[in-house]
């Protein structure tokens, strides 16, 4: 039987010692029981007050020990499967799996080439391109409908994901009426509540509020997914000198108390609900004020968020193949190919955002398809070099001999497809083939594989009735007030 190479013997990059992960882990403690965090929801000030936690206001100060006790309670594991309720992902140890982000408020146009606003026939698009990429495993909605009603383009955004690929989904809401809009429809497309808590094709991403702040927004949801058993990432956004320190180590102390406050709330609400560790942190830039995609220190302190995740035996959330490139261009591939491979070797679980540009402002097709590409090289890195006796092929050495020729050789014809990664769009034509099939670009490239693939692939449709119950639901979220 094949070894998982995600488990044993996989190339693997750490940022932080055993000492720094424990200094970093004792200081957060600290922060929790010294400073605490704000709870802008009255149940979950109840249950921290009633687990023993002292509460000033809206201020609360977590004791060690409930925290550790609350890190032994939450699942080490976390299965998340397709829309039919197999495969899937398994979040947990150092697998990794990598999906598109959500949300973009622009996109630049398949045909013309210009940004322009978003709409929700992106969103289906965007999911259908990404149920075609076989090195993509999960979706997000990558782009905003603009063109739906605020207060429901959440909803229908989550609809037009799950028409439109079997993969996992990682999903928004921008509300809690939201969110029990989108569980009725993961349970009728489950067939029911017991089916779609033991087998969820999806995870909520919610975030608190930096700095150590909980909105009651956010801890609704929080509350509703302990509940419900959504699978939930609950990731601070924080960007270091701005809403947190300067300092990287300080910025991941901050980072690690608003989700380890946001698990106790979790656990405290349904002891064992599935929750996702981690953050998107980075810096500020100073001469800009952006909140930068494609800083190294972006990649150092997400890698050191994995560092944390294993320490403490939780699913961790990460980002990568992203960049603050405006266009898909030489910077856009540098950023996304160097996140790409930091992330996979930190050994994050949940690896999000593949494709986005200009700071996460901006989809693009092709930017997704290029970061399927980029992913299939890191996955051949992260499968490592196999050393046994076949790999090493004395044998093999010994009969071809001196001056012969592996080519020919029956050794090379069993391993070289295992051995060998294969781009897709990538070009490694000699100069006469790229010169004769139009020395096309690879935004070129792209581009022609895209509008390809959207007008040949077609993914597993929705059951008719389904759909039917689906566009009920809809209709009646739509005509909810605002």
């Amino acid at each position: 039987m094949e070894r998982d190479p995600y488990l044993r013997d996989r190339p693997t990059f750490r940022v932080l010692s055993d000492d720094q992960v424990r200094e970093l882990h004792l200081t957060t403690l600290e922060v929790l029981e010294r400073t605490g965090v704000e709870i802008y929801e009255d149940e979950a000030l109840e249950l921290l007050r009633d687990a023993g936690c002292s509460a000033d206001g809206k201020r609360v100060r977590i004791p060690a020990h409930l925290t550790q006790k609350m890190l032994r309670a939450a699942p080490e594991r976390i299965a998340v499967r397709d829309r039919n309720g197999t495969g899937g992902m398994f979040l947990e140890g150092h697998k990794t799996y990598f999906g598109t982000g959500s949300d973009c408020p622009n996109i630049v146009d398949l045909h013309t080439g210009e940004r322009r606003p978003s709409t929700l026939q992106d969103v289906a698009d965007l999911a259908k391109l990404t149920d075609a990429c076989s090195d993509l495993d999960f979706v997000m909605s990558m782009a905003l409908a603009r063109d739906r009603p605020a207060h429901t383009a959440d909803i229908h955004q989550f609809v037009a994901m799950t028409e439109h690929t079997t993969k996992p989904i990682v999903f928004t809401a921008f509300s809690l009426e939201s969110l029990e809009a989108i569980y009725e429809i993961c349970t009728l497309i489950a067939d029911g509540e017991e089916r779609f808590r033991r087998l969820p094709f999806v995870v909520h991403y919610s975030e608190p509020t930096s700095p150590l702040r909980h909105t009651k927004e956010a801890m609704e949801k929080l509350l509703y997914c302990a509940e419900k058993g959504i699978p939930i990432v609950y990731t601070p956004g924080i960007m270091a000198g701005c809403s947190s320190p300067v300092t990287l180590a300080g910025t991941i102390v901050q980072t690690n108390a608003e989700s380890l406050s946001g698990l106790v709330v979790s656990q405290l609400k349904s002891e064992g609900a599935p929750f996702v560790y981690g953050a998107f942190i980075t810096i500020m830039d100073m001469h800009t004020t952006l909140f930068s995609y494609g800083a190294p220190e972006l990649h150092l302190m997400s890698a050191a968020m994995a560092d944390m995740a294993h320490f403490y035996r939780l699913p961790s959330w990460s980002q990568a193949v992203i960049t603050d490139a405006k266009r898909l261009d030489a910077q856009a591939g540098i950023e996304a190919t160097s996140s790409a491979l930091m992330a996979g070797l930190s050994g994050a679980n949940l690896i999000h955002d593949v494709g986005y540009l200009e700071s996460g402002l901006t989809s693009s097709f092709e930017s997704i398809l290029m970061g399927d590409e980029i992913v299939g090289m890191v996955r051949r890195i992260l499968r490592g070099i196999d050393v046994n006796r076949e790999t090493t092929a004395a044998d093999i050495i010994d009969r071809v001999g001196p001056g012969g020729c592996f080519l020919t050789d029956t050794h090379t014809l069993d391993h070289f497809r295992r051995q060998f990664w294969f781009p897709k769009v990538l070009d490694r034509n000699r100069y006469d083939k790229w010169h004769d099939l139009g020395e096309k670009t690879l935004f070129g490239r792209l581009n022609e594989a895209v509008k390809e693939i959207l007008r040949t692939h077609t993914p597993e449709p929705l059951a008719p009735e389904k759909r039917t119950e689906i566009a009920k639901i809809l209709d009646k979220q739509d005509r909810r007030k605002a």
